[in-house]
């Protein structure tokens, strides 16, 4: 882990701040107090803080940010001096978390890659259930799709990697596992990861407040249907 952040641009309008290459709580927590900050203390032209597994991306208009601080060479530079500040004077502190459940149907035709967990696993099918559900499960970062929560982490008796060919289409509600990682897909869409099971929650709802079901630091607990 790296006490200094890197500090660079992601385009003409974006600004990203990176803790360090590893998925760690630590980290993460960091990522998630500092975009907190600078939201809660916009600058003229922010649009949107995304926090990510150890990093942020700033992202901001051109033109305002322009507008706003003539006074420096670039918006990048404006940008990234806002950002300093921010570091100098937050706290990475872990907030208190929203626990989660998560039914989830693991039968034979939900559960469509589990004989290949089971068989890499040296599990059966209801000994990777008992695994998987036994954990909570940190959301580290939306990302991929709408509402696509990336969590973590699995244990290593079945955190089997990515397919080497992936799906031209995952049923909407599926429960994936990749490596250390587990995700529930809101949509039908491409994937490549091993699908265990599935849940009928919406992850993404585009019109209501707040579209997300699940948000970086929140906890869940897959729960088996009966």
């Amino acid at each position: 882990m790296t006490d200094s952040p890197k500090i660079f641009p992601l385009g003409d309008s974006c600004v990203t701040v990176d803790f360090g290459n590893e998925i760690a709580v630590e980290l993460n927590t960091r990522a998630i107090s500092l975009a907190s900050h600078i939201e809660n203390d916009p600058f003229p032209g922010l649009i949107e803080v995304v926090p990510a597994y150890s990093s942020i991306s700033v992202f901001y208009d051109l033109l305002e940010v322009r507008r706003h601080f003539s006074e420096f060479a670039s918006a990048f530079n404006a940008v990234r001096s806002r950002v300093q500040a921010a570091l100098a004077s937050y706290e990475a502190l872990e907030t208190r978390s929203r626990q989660i459940e998560i039914p989830v149907d693991f039968g034979a035709a939900a559960a469509l890659d589990m004989s290949l967990v089971a068989d890499r696993s040296g599990l059966s099918s209801a000994e990777v259930i008992e695994v998987f559900t036994a954990r909570m499960y940190r959301v580290y970062m939306i990302g991929f799709l709408p509402g696509f929560a990336y969590m973590g982490t699995v244990d290593e008796r079945i955190a089997v990697p990515r397919k080497d060919s992936p799906r031209l289409k995952v049923p909407k509600g599926s429960v994936g596992i990749a490596s250390g990682q587990t995700g529930i897909y809101p949509l039908e869409s491409p994937g490549g990861w091993q699908i265990i099971g599935k849940t009928d929650l919406e992850m993404f709802m585009p019109n209501s407040d707040s579209p997300c079901l699940l948000k970086a630091g929140d906890e869940v607990r897959f729960v088996a249907l009966a």
